[in-house]
């Protein structure tokens, strides 16, 4: 059977470039990493969320889902090549609602939203870009003009919910100017049980507080001139017999540090190692 370890580059191969070949693809030309610690944010409820809170008496964190992030990238004016990112993220947070202590909690869904904004550099051009969208068994549509300005792409995980509490209104740090005149994005309400009409002239509000993690880059289209070593032609065979599936397990090794946690003492990551991780990228700072 070919040897699976094998590959078409290999270092006899990277000595004998054929030739060089032009490629189009995005390059990433700066990029910033962030953590944040974000507070009192408001959770804003539905109808059916706002009366489980008024009756609860205490709260606990269940966990947060990003539901979407807006993006917008802008020129910085007097400063070429430079430009903005905005961001808006819509999280979604769950909660045990607790009227007593020892009733079973109820499950309490809200929305969360926050801006943060960042400046990166994504060099500079000026070109207009046409193209055709090819279409099977159809004419070739012509695709909208666009131009050369970067584009913006923003990684995250899920959020930590590190704590919630129920509060006044005036407590928490409102994210949303006008709740009550529809500002929520229809999209994010479909996620909802309910209608967030009532957000403006309830008594009991509640707050979490979030950790959240980014890497935002700019990046845009270029041709780059690449050298071409030959054509990869896969080596590894296809294996498509089945084998018996005590005979699979008895290769998978025991995993000792599943029982037997290790004593060596993990890296810290918060070290001078990762900078960013002390927020020196400069998102949202």
């Amino acid at each position: 059977m070919t040897d699976n370890n094998r590959n078409c580059c290999t270092e006899t191969n990277l000595n004998h470039i054929k030739e060089a070949i032009c490629i189009d693809t995005n390059r990433v030309y700066d990029s910033c990493a962030d953590k944040e610690c974000l507070k009192d944010l408001r959770v804003y409820l539905t109808d059916r969320g706002q009366c489980i809170l008024d009756n609860a008496s205490s709260v606990k964190c269940r966990g947060a889902e990003i539901l979407n992030c807006l993006v917008e990238v802008e020129k910085v004016p007097f400063n070429k090549g430079f430009y903005s990112v905005d961001l808006t993220f819509f999280v979604k947070v769950a909660v045990d609602a607790y009227t007593c202590p020892t009733a079973q909690p109820n499950l309490l869904e809200g929305l969360v939203t926050f801006s943060k904004k960042c400046i990166l550099y994504g060099s500079d051009g000026n070109v207009k870009i046409f193209s055709s969208n090819y279409i099977e068994n159809g004419f070739d549509e012509q695709n909208a003009i666009c131009n050369a300005n970067p584009r913006a792409k923003v990684q995250t995980v899920e959020p930590i919910c590190l704590n919630a509490e129920i509060c006044r209104v005036c407590d928490c740090c409102n994210t949303i100017a006008d709740c009550c005149e529809g500002s929520i994005p229809k999209h994010i309400c479909c996620c909802f049980d309910g209608s967030f009409s009532n957000n403006c002239n309830c008594e009991k509000a509640l707050k979490v507080t979030l950790g959240v993690f980014t890497i935002i880059q700019l990046e845009r289209d270029v041709q780059m001139l690449i050298p071409a070593y030959d054509f990869c032609v896969p080596t590894k065979e296809c294996k498509c017999e089945t084998e018996d599936p005590c005979d699979i397990f008895r290769k998978i090794s025991f995993p000792v540090d599943e029982f037997f946690p290790p004593n060596q003492k993990e890296k810290d990551y918060c070290s001078e190692q990762i900078p960013y991780i002390k927020g020196s990228c400069g998102c949202g700072k």
